[in-house]
């Protein structure tokens, strides 16, 4: 299991596992429960660099991020090797 801190949103924290290139066991701690529950229903088997496509540079707000766009950071670090020794 992976873990990334988020920065600029109401989510404390992201989970995510990565199996043969796809987001399995993704949850975000705190934030807006019934939409992050979604996201995590809809990325789960999804190819991670598919979900950085779609999801980076959305914006919550005025935050200049989102959640989602901070699942694509994390994914992105991953795909980076930030994660290697997770």
């Amino acid at each position: 299991m992976h873990e990334f801190i988020p920065q600029g949103t109401c989510s404390s924290k992201i989970l995510f596992d990565i199996q043969d290139g796809k987001v399995k066991n993704l949850h975000f701690e705190d934030g807006c429960d019934g939409n992050l529950k979604a996201l995590s229903i809809l990325a789960d088997g999804m190819e991670a660099g598919e979900l950085v496509k779609k999801l980076k540079g959305l914006e919550c707000e005025d935050k200049g991020t989102s959640c989602a766009d901070q699942l694509a950071r994390a994914l992105e670090k991953y795909s980076n090797g930030a994660f290697a020794n997770s």
